[in-house]
C-alpha cells in the first residue's frame, strides 16, 4: 500500500480548523513546521509530512511509522526557534567526531548510554546526577553531534498548540498506534 501525502494527510488537516480551539480563536496551520517518519532510534527519519499542501511528492511505504502532527497558532502561522533551549537529540547521522574537551566526552557517554538518539531535556541530566554539564552539552551542539531543539514561537501574544498521532502504515488500512485513554 502507498499514500500520497498531498491527498492522504492534508484530509486530516482541513479538519484542523474544526478543533475545540476555534470557538475561542482564530487558527491558522503553521506552515513550516511537518509531521515526519519515525524509524528504530530515529525521531526524524527523513520523509515529511505537509501540514499544509504543497505539492510534496514523497509517498508513505507499507510497514513504515509516521508523526501526523498537526500544528496551529493565533499568530501568523509561521514559528521561529526563540527563548532558552532546553530541549536536545543526539545527531543520528553523526559518526564519530573528536572531542577535546574531556567533559564533553564524558557527558557525551552519558547521552549515549541514557537516551542514544531519542530526545531528552536537561532536566534529565540533572536527575542523572549530571552537574557543570552547560559547556559540555554547547560543545557537542557546536560539533553537531547532538541537535538542539529550542521552543518554536509564532509572534509575540500568540497561542501555538500541537497534536499529534504515531501511524503504522499497514497492506490494508493505516494503525493509529498512538491511541489512548486520553485521546
Amino acid at each position: 500500500m502507498k499514500l500520497d501525502f498531498g491527498t492522504q494527510i492534508d484530509d486530516i488537516y482541513i479538519y484542523l480548523p474544526d478543533c475545540g480551539l476555534k470557538m475561542s480563536f482564530a487558527v491558522k496551520s503553521i506552515r513550516n513546521l511537518n509531521g515526519h517518519s519515525i524509524g528504530r532510534y530515529q525521531i526524524h527519519a527523513g520523509k515529511s509530512v505537509p501540514i499544509v499542501k504543497g505539492g510534496e511528492q514523497t509517498k508513505m511505504e507499507e510497514g513504515e511509522f509516521f508523526a501526523i502532527e498537526t500544528f496551529a497558532s493565533t499568530g501568523k502561522g509561521y514559528v521561529r526557534e526563540d527563548l532558552e533551549c532546553s530541549h536536545y537529540m543526539k545527531n543520528f547521522e553523526v559518526g564519530y567526531v573528536p572531542l577535546r574537551m574531556p567533559r564533553a566526552k564524558q557527558l557525551l557517554a552519558t547521552i549515549d548510554k541514557n537516551f542514544s538518539t531519542l530526545a531528552f531535556c536537561r532536566r534529565y541530566l540533572d536527575r542523572l546526577g549530571e552537574t557543570k554539564y552547560l559547556m559540555a552539552l554547547k560543545n557537542l551542539c557546536d560539533s553537531g553531534v547532538v541537535q538542539p531543539y529550542p521552543p518554536l514561537c509564532d509572534v509575540k501574544g500568540s497561542y501555538v498548540s500541537q497534536f499529534e498521532h504515531t501511524i503504522l502504515l499497514r497492506p490494508t488500512c493505516k494503525e493509529v498506534i498512538s491511541r489512548g485513554d486520553d485521546y
